[in-house]
């Protein structure tokens, strides 16, 4: 099969990686990165939002199907505009991927399937939020921006003076482009990923993963797109894990359904075991990044099978996934990273070719026969293993061979792991 992945980071990396254990396939991936070139994929120099540029390649080079990693695409409507050109795509459809552009669309979806989530209120206005703010809460409590935010969208602040701050932030300065914002309580316990491939009501669940969302060792810091993530988690019972999937992903599903939303894609829930039970965190439209990273290495069945088949909306007998051992990613990202990343070299382009352990790209840049930061994350290095400790060990022993001049990355992703 010919597949063009949409997108340019660490997840889209792996995808086409996972695509590419069958020899037969071929994959483009639009913008892609230059430490993409290091491996198979062939990279093409489209912008994930060019909608018109992505439709026009995928007809003239006959490729198969689309799969869009990332979601601002997604929410701006690229699967309609796809299918508008009669062109396969795999995500969400413009209605369906509120379910990430909007998180009181998706309050509402929950309320509606009695999903259990956070307590919440929505704000347009600043006053009325400070004056909540003031009288209303106790703290810790958790301020999200409603739309997109990159994953760092989410504020979880200790007193009023810290929310008065993030509330400037969103409703005054607007950034991420914030005209309204979601204010809820901070909920306390486990959190884990549970990511499934969906077909309007079929859907099948992948293994749970667990990311590492805070800058710095032992969860402190503010929030990144992650710094890190494991699969299995250990700490989390299979019990819970099929709770989770009758009491989240099932309802969920089915009421996207009743509404007339003809959900088509991944979907994914990030969720917390309390004392109270499974709450959830937030649902996303498309692959979590970094949690793709070590699941899609799990996984046996065939990547572009299975898609075909959801895409023919035709049953799948079965999805098999690797039973042993640990797979363990992480993170090595720009100092300054996330408020001001600095750019600087990486190290030698062979010193990645020779890396024994494999690499998902993210931001980087190649110039002459060194590859230099571009962004903020910018590779993560995964490593499979007998359990946790090994995984640890084998990763932290390579990255500290790599050069760490402008680098720097959690020494503790995998930490409250059991094994």
């Amino acid at each position: 099969m010919k597949i063009l992945v949409i997108g340019s980071g660490a997840r889209e990396d792996a995808i086409c990686k996972a695509l590419l254990k069958n020899k037969d396939n071929v994959v483009f991936c639009a913008p892609g990165n230059d430490g993409m070139k290091l491996s198979k994929i062939k990279t093409i120099a489209i912008d994930e939002n060019d909608f018109e540029h992505l439709a026009k390649f995928a007809e003239t080079n006959d490729v198969d199907f689309s799969i869009v990693g990332p979601e601002e695409p997604l929410v701006n409507g690229i699967v309609d505009f796809f299918k508008s050109k009669n062109l396969r795509i795999f995500g969400p459809n413009q209605e369906a991927a509120q379910v990430e552009g909007s998180k009181t669309f998706t309050k509402k979806i929950m309320a509606d399937a009695n999903i259990s989530t956070a307590q919440y209120q929505e704000f347009t206005n600043l006053e009325d939020a400070l004056a909540f703010l003031k009288q209303n809460q106790t703290y810790p409590i958790v301020i999200k921006a409603n739309g997109l935010a990159a994953g760092k969208g989410v504020f979880i602040v200790q007193d009023y003076s810290e929310a008065k701050t993030v509330m400037d932030d969103l409703l005054d300065n607007h950034k991420f482009n914030t005209s309204k914002v979601i204010i809820e309580d901070y909920l306390e316990g486990e959190e884990f990923s549970l990511m499934a491939f969906v077909d309007h009501k079929r859907f099948y669940p992948m293994p749970l993963a667990q990311d590492y969302k805070k800058i710095f060792d032992g969860d402190l810091g503010p929030n990144t797109g992650g710094m890190g993530a494991v699969c299995p988690v250990q700490n989390i019972s299979q019990e819970i894990e099929q709770l989770a999937v009758e009491t989240v992903l099932q309802p969920f599903v089915s009421e996207l359904r009743a509404q007339g939303i003809k959900y088509t894609g991944i979907l994914y829930a990030g969720l917390i075991l309390t004392k109270e039970g499974i709450k959830v965190i937030e649902f996303n439209a498309r692959f979590g990044d970094p949690e793709t990273e070590v699941v899609l290495p799990r996984l046996k069945t065939d990547l572009a099978s299975i898609i075909d088949h959801i895409l023919r909306h035709k049953k799948i007998k079965k999805i098999e996934w690797k039973q042993k051992g640990l797979n363990l990613g992480v993170f090595a990202v720009s100092q300054g990273y996330p408020q001001r990343p600095t750019v600087g070299t990486l190290g030698k382009v062979e010193d990645f070719k020779n890396c024994p352990l494999e690499i998902n790209f993210a931001s980087v840049k190649k110039e002459d026969h060194q590859l230099f930061s571009n962004g903020g994350r910018l590779y993560l290095m995964k490593a499979h293993a007998k359990n946790l400790l090994d995984a640890q060990t084998t990763i932290y022993e390579q990255l500290g061979k790599m050069n760490n001049n402008h680098i720097f990355y959690r020494k503790d992703i995998g930490c409250n792991s059991i094994d």
